[in-house]
């Protein structure tokens, strides 16, 4: 991986809200977190500067935050599809084109249910069990991260 895909990426981390980035290519394996040290799985031929990427502390939460987060994952209790990557989230191949599911569409597993575009590569995401979708939990063009939500199945 070259130094200005490397820097790219050390960027991206720092200025979005994920906490976490792991990416392998042919050439390695490369592993930033936010406020921990970025390192190669394999040495790099040639030494490099990585700058220091700014650690953020969580801010506790409150009883109401606490409370709100043990409903919504109630709520959710039953099949749910996650996200197996942080991305932006679209319900059909192409803007115009018919939404791969809608709610009360019958899926068996492995049936494509969306697509999660990361790094300009469109990723179609297949139901990992059968079911009914009973909600959407994501709206199109949304950004998504590793293990949120999308869908509920009855």
């Amino acid at each position: 991986m070259d130094l200005r895909k490397l820097k790219t990426l050390i960027d991206l981390v720092s200025e979005s809200n994920i906490s976490e980035l792991e990416i392998t290519e042919a050439e390695g394996k490369v592993r930033i977190v936010k406020g921990g040290v970025a390192a190669p799985s394999m040495p790099a031929p040639m030494p490099t500067h990585q700058p220091p990427v700014p650690s953020v502390a969580p801010a506790p939460a409150t009883a109401a935050e606490t409370a709100a987060a043990q409903a919504a994952a109630d709520e959710l209790a039953g099949k749910v599809i996650k996200s197996p990557m942080v991305g932006t989230f679209y319900r059909s191949a192409s803007p115009g084109a018919k939404p791969f599911v809608e709610i009360g569409s019958p899926i068996k597993e492995g049936e494509p249910v969306c697509i999660i575009e990361a790094m300009k590569i469109m990723n179609e995401i297949e139901a990992d069990c059968s079911g009914k979708i009973a909600r959407i939990l994501c709206e199109n063009g949304q950004a998504v991260e590793f293990g949120q939500p999308l869908f509920t199945l009855e």
